[in-house]
């Protein structure tokens, strides 16, 4: 597939094929947890047994090719009923309709490969003569993430001829850090939390410190161990010799420069950013009682913290961003002094009206970037890149599909000015396509971690479903606006996790015993493999939907005239980085 491959119209076909799908299996993703017991969920949507679904679900046999369909059934739902009654139909389905299934998207290797057939053989992805940053500055999964996405940056900041980077919604500045020391290039990080950006500010001067003094330390040493492997052009990683010591990658061999001395360094480097991270920490204050999404473990589901739009924030808070932004552009003016760095970050709440040039005085043609932009800033990402004529190429991967605002949702919620996260496409638009705030909760879960044994936090859910039958038998006021929390943490048993749950909600505990509140749990556990198993249902489609949601923003940016090539990159390993696709595209020439 070529980068620009995938004309709109197969694009579209692919679309149609991932809607009709959805349109007959949406319903079970939209189905509320919550609600499971008090409205018979899955007398509602199943004619199968649990047991046929878990079974079907973890057996090893390949759910793939064509097989006839029962009569009377459309992907194994019942065409009067609307119930399921193939369990298999369903599983091949769903595997058809994911976006490998589609077979529209690339994996990295061809991005890059590409690129370099775009624009001839270049240098792309170079990096500088800076050491890299250790990995053991971040976690597995973020150092994952990114050295896959700096490299594709790199390549598309050098493809267009730029030497200017901008990160929206940067967090703490990991890839902005990365990009800046390792490939030379100027990166503007921008983030809507202040407390992120004083974070990414110091974690850059940080590393910064650590790598002065990694290359002064190792000079000599570097040059010895670049004399044993004179000549060596091939590709080396990081690795760890006998003595526990850690590797470091060059440019200009590949070849690697052993760490000498600089253990008690890199501990309280590392040390000083590890309570750089605990200082920054923004735990969202989202309620885990109130929906599935919530109350899923880690490493089921992404996590991120919601942006929040100026209008929320306090005086205090936006008298804070203005004094920042305006020391660091005083900064900026002083020249180029002896502390001065090629990442730069500021905070601001951005959509695709900000104009840039107020915020980045020095603005020059870039590359926009966007690792894990929460809720509607992938999109606002997308039309951003389409709006700006210096923005000249777009990475963005998208996470937390459930804080996207709909269009065609009755309620409208989380609409800036109008414009909603979905659909982005014209093509979708004209459709009125609409997917439903459970069905993407549904999307943010990581079938390849659940597949792997990540398994969901099935009793946290019972135990809510469960109450909620609860709050219906005895108290008229159990649609309260306030939420249940995530009283389960704390719970010694199901008893004392309704006993918490009521007193958050203000509720009379003493209208119940133990003995009735125990009876409801002894009631309902049999039916718990119930829930296990359309839950399992709502993982299996979960990459359908995300697919849906991704496609659209691929077909939004072919709409666009001035858009020369775009595509979805499969960026991560889904097992590590579950959010692993990326929409890329680059503009028109203007040269």
């Amino acid at each position: 597939m070529a980068f620009n491959g995938l004309p709109i119209e197969t694009l579209k076909r692919k679309i149609d094929e991932a809607q009709r799908f959805l349109s007959i299996s949406l319903s079970i993703s939209n189905a509320h947890t919550v609600d499971f017991y008090t409205r018979d969920v899955w007398s509602t949507f199943m004619c199968v047994s649990p047991e046929e679904v878990l079974c079907a679900i973890s057996s090893t046999h390949d759910h793939t090719g064509a097989v006839e369909e029962k009569k009377n059934t459309t992907f194994g739902f019942c065409s009067a009923s609307k119930k399921l009654v193939d369990i298999s139909a369903l599983l091949r389905a769903a595997k058809a309709h994911c976006l490998p299934g589609l077979g529209v998207c690339m994996q990295l290797e061809e991005l890059m490969q590409n690129l370099r057939l775009i624009y001839g053989d270049t240098t792309a992805g170079e990096s500088s003569d800076k050491v890299l940053v250790p990995d053991e500055f971040m976690n597995c999964k973020k150092a994952h993430e990114v050295q896959a996405m700096s490299e594709v940056v790199a390549s598309l900041a050098e493809c267009c001829r730029v030497k200017q980077v901008i990160d929206v919604g940067s967090g703490k500045g990991y890839l902005c850090s990365y990009l800046s020391m390792r490939f030379n290039l100027q990166v503007f990080g921008i983030d809507s939390s202040s407390t992120n950006t004083h974070g990414a500010q110091e974690r850059n001067r940080k590393l910064k410190k650590f790598s002065k003094a990694y290359r002064k330390q190792n000079r000599a040493a570097g040059n010895q161990a670049l004399d044993s492997e004179d000549g060596s052009k091939q590709h080396s990683r990081n690795c760890e010799n006998s003595d526990g010591s850690k590797n470091f990658i060059t440019k200009e061999t590949g070849s690697f420069v052993a760490q000498v001395e600089t253990s008690d360094l890199s501990k309280q480097v590392t040390s000083d950013l590890s309570a750089s991270d605990n200082a920054t920490l923004d735990p969202s204050d989202s309620d885990a009682g109130s929906s599935f999404l919530s109350m899923l473990s880690p490493n089921v589901i992404e996590d991120a913290s919601p942006r929040v739009h100026p209008s929320q924030l306090s005086l205090e808070e936006r008298e804070k961003r203005k004094r920042e932004n305006l020391e660091r552009k005083a900064r900026e003016g002083r020249g180029n002094d002896s502390d001065s760095s090629l990442f730069s970050p500021l905070t601001s709440y951005v959509t695709a009206e900000t104009e840039l040039k107020t915020l980045i005085t020095e603005l020059e043609d870039a590359v926009l970037v966007g690792l894990h932009t929460c809720g509607d800033l992938a999109p606002s990402t997308l039309r951003m890149f389409r709006a700006k004529q210096e923005l000249r190429a777009v990475c963005s991967v998208g996470c937390c599909y459930h804080l996207l605002s709909e269009e065609f949702d009755q309620d409208r919620q989380g609409c800036i000015s109008g414009v909603c996260g979905f659909p982005m496409s014209q093509y979708l638009k004209d459709q009125a396509c609409f997917c439903g705030r459970n069905a993407r909760m549904s999307a943010c879960l990581a079938l390849e971690r659940v597949s792997a044994g990540g398994g969901l936090p099935m009793e946290s859910l019972f135990y809510r479903a469960v109450l909620h039958v609860i709050l219906q038998d005895h108290y008229d006021c159990f649609k309260s606006e306030k939420r249940v929390g995530n009283v389960y943490s704390k719970a010694s048993s199901f008893v004392d996790y309704v006993r918490r749950a009521l007193r958050k909600l203000d509720l009379d505990e003493t209208k119940l015993s133990d003995a009735d509140i125990q009876s409801y749990h002894d009631r309902y556990r049999p039916r718990m493999n119930e829930m296990v198993a359309f839950n399992m249902l709502k993982v299996t489609l979960a990459p359908c939907i995300e697919g849906l949601i991704l496609l659209d923003r691929l077909c939004y940016l072919k709409e666009q005239e001035n858009v020369s090539h775009s595509a979805l990159v499969q960026l991560f390993d889904p097992l590590q980085s579950p959010r692993c696709y990326a929409v890329v595209g680059i503009k028109e020439s203007t040269v």
